[in-house]
């Protein structure tokens, strides 16, 4: 008996081949069509132009806090990683020279909300009721500087996540559950600050550390009173208030000698976050009653701002950029049908779903490119015309801006690959371009005219998901806020919403495949 066996293919098999040559076919076909390679190029520039008109027509009364600000014009402070703050709130300290510990027991901490929304003057919000927000915060606090936006350290106790130990306003550590009575404890070595909490001021847990590089031998320490804005009764926000009792506070350390010094900071008329009133303190026999208003975190509170991002200028460009795309996305594939070449392709490759593979590859690069170098242009270009014409622009970091160009290039890739498969199942340039504008870009108009729970899910569920990649408003789990697509933010994660556009793509390209293998040409 004769046993034959056949050797495993080489790495370079006939198939592989094959649809190499056909990849270069399609690509030849692509860049031998003067029309087809002009048309992204002017894609690309009417993406940049357009940016620039769009930033160029937003004015608005805000200032970065870069120099000095025209009194009336909100002051958004930066903090020490570059992003924008609230730095808002009461402090009753002194001055610390050296390595300190300052321990304190907070005995109660109660809140009142103001009865009117955030956008009437605080002089007109004084009518309150109790209530304690979840993130107003009270305790011991150590920075270089009262600057606005300055490194800092503290240890607290929240209205509602228990006792807390954060810097540097995005980052935070987990204390002991409950509210107040509590003690707290915040020492200094160096530049290593380390907060604890006590039950008892006996028995010390210790809850995060931190590292400021820099800090000056001398820094303010002391007691400190915040209380952010509250969306729980009011889509606009109410603006609140809290006050702490504090006793048995000791300073360890090189201190200033005398009495405390109260100071209010981040809450005068040039400050952009919302206050209820200007906080204070006094004594009562041996405590210190303290109340502030404002907050310590990232700043998120988008609808006080405006919208101004990375990208806020670039989703109309980006639109108009994407129609060019899906014309000449169409007629790659339409052209062929309507010229009765399309019978010769599949002649010479009887693989249809390799023509439309390489097909799909040809154009989805070319978008992609296009997209990549339209974006990298329009973003630091918007960026720069919004910040020439006094309009405030949230701080992105190097991340973002990255993720944001990427994203925008895949938008673009996913969005042609699918309009070629529309293109391949109708076989008419007209229904193909109708069907990718109706499909792909008319969901994302729609929704920049409206703000429902119908908008909210057309940014879920359409293709319009995809433009979720254009996000760069921040997120904070440090601050209670209603991140809705009314406040700009979309409701999906970046990726995830790109995820959706690709699902979308997947599928058109599903059924092209199925259609072309069925039919005739």
């Amino acid at each position: 008996m004769t046993t034959t066996t056949t050797p495993p293919a080489a790495a370079g098999t006939p198939e592989r081949a094959r649809f190499t040559a056909v990849l270069r076919a399609e690509w030849t076909k692509f860049r031998t069509v003067r029309g087809w390679v002009i048309a992204p190029v002017t894609a690309a520039v009417l993406c940049v132009l357009f940016t620039y008109l769009v930033a160029n027509g937003t004015h608005t009364d805000h200032c970065t806090g870069t120099g000095d600000c025209t009194p009336g014009h909100a002051f958004v402070p930066t903090g020490p990683d570059g992003q924008a703050v609230a730095d808002s709130y009461y402090t009753v300290g002194r001055q610390l020279t050296g390595d300190g510990t300052i321990t304190t027991r907070i005995t109660t901490l109660t809140g009142v909300t103001s009865t009117a929304p955030t956008s009437v003057a605080p002089s007109q919000a004084r009518q309150t009721r109790p209530g304690l927000t979840p993130w107003a915060k009270a305790g011991i606090l150590l920075r270089p500087s009262t600057r606005q936006g300055s490194a800092y350290a503290a240890v607290m106790a929240t209205g509602g996540h228990g006792d807390r130990f954060q810097y540097n306003y995005g980052h935070d550590h987990a204390g002991r559950p409950g509210r107040a009575p509590r003690w707290l404890r915040l020492t200094r070595t160096g530049n290593t600050l380390a907060g604890y909490d006590s039950a008892d001021g006996t028995t010390w847990t210790r809850i995060g550390t931190a590292h400021l590089a820099g800090l000056p031998a001398t820094v303010h320490i002391g007691l400190f009173v915040t209380s952010p804005v509250s969306f729980r009764s009011s889509a606009d926000g109410s603006r609140t208030l809290a006050t702490a009792t504090f006793d048995h506070t000791v300073i360890s350390g090189h201190a200033t000698p005398g009495a405390w010094r109260g100071q209010n900071i981040g809450a005068g008329e040039q400050d952009f976050y919302p206050t209820l009133r200007t906080g204070g303190y006094h004594r009562a026999g041996n405590s210190l009653v303290v109340s502030g208003s404002g907050d310590i975190a990232p700043a998120v509170v988008q609808g006080l701002l405006g919208a101004n991002t990375a990208a806020s200028s670039q989703p109309f460009g980006l639109t108009v950029a994407l129609i060019v795309l899906i014309v000449v996305a169409a007629m790659f594939i339409t052209a062929e049908y309507r010229r009765g070449l399309i019978r010769i392709t599949f002649a010479a490759i009887p693989g249809r779903g390799r023509v439309l593979a390489a097909k799909a590859v040809v154009i989805g690069a070319v978008a992609f490119v296009i997209a990549a170098v339209a974006a990298a242009a329009s973003i630091p270009l918007g960026e720069h015309v919004l910040h020439g014409n006094g309009a405030y622009v949230f701080p992105a970091g190097a991340l973002t801006v990255v993720r944001i160009i990427a994203g925008t290039a895949a938008l673009s890739a996913i969005t042609a690959i699918a309009v070629l498969a529309v293109g391949a199942i109708t076989r008419k340039s007209a229904a193909a371009v109708a069907g990718g504008i109706v499909v792909f870009v008319l969901p994302s108009l729609i929704g920049s005219l409206g703000s429902g729970g119908a908008v909210t899910w057309l940014y879920r569920l359409s293709p319009a998901a995809g433009l979720s990649v254009l996000q760069a408003l921040p997120r904070s789990a440090l601050v209670d806020y209603p991140y809705t697509f009314a406040s700009g933010y979309y409701p999906l994660a970046p990726w995830a919403g790109l995820g959706v556009l690709a699902a979308w793509a997947a599928l058109a390209l599903a059924i092209a495949a199925v259609v072309l293998r069925r039919r005739d040409a």
